[in-house]
């Protein structure tokens, strides 16, 4: 059996192209069903995605961590796009920002709980989790306390 053809992977937001490559998966998190994985050859499919720690992984070995802030995952046998009002790659999170901004979302949600404060916690999770700033960041982003 001949090799399948290695996935086209963007990562797109308003401003511009985050991320344009060659991978074999990808796995982000959707709002409905978890986390997922594409592989070349997978069937369309079309999800809104939550704040998450994407990962894409790319032909040559090694893996692009993004923290995708929702949005929607386009997928066909030969693409995968992550369309997303903010997204950011690992190399580009401030963990020292983003650590201070999880830390201002953990004191607010001693108050009252509000769906700001909850979805400012899951951005600051999915960057640190994205750049590596959290203990055991391997593990998936989201996962209920």
């Amino acid at each position: 059996m001949a090799e399948t053809s290695p996935l086209k992977v963007e990562v797109v937001s308003p401003e511009r192209v985050l991320f344009s490559g060659e991978a074999r998966q990808v796995i982000t998190r959707t709002l409905q069903g978890g986390e997922i994985a594409f592989l070349p050859g997978h069937a369309t499919f079309l999800g809104a995605l939550v704040e998450n720690h994407t990962r894409i992984y790319m032909t040559d070995g090694k893996v692009q961590d993004v923290a995708v802030h929702g949005g929607f995952v386009d997928v066909a046998p030969d693409h995968v796009t992550i369309l997303s009002d903010s997204a950011e790659l690992a190399e580009n999170i401030d963990v020292v920002r983003a650590r201070a901004a999880q830390e201002r979302a953990q004191e607010a949600m001693r108050g009252e709980h509000d769906a700001t404060v909850e979805a400012d916690l899951r951005r600051a999770h999915a960057r640190l989790a994205a750049a590596g700033g959290l203990p055991n960041s391997s593990s998936s982003v989201g996962s209920s306390h």
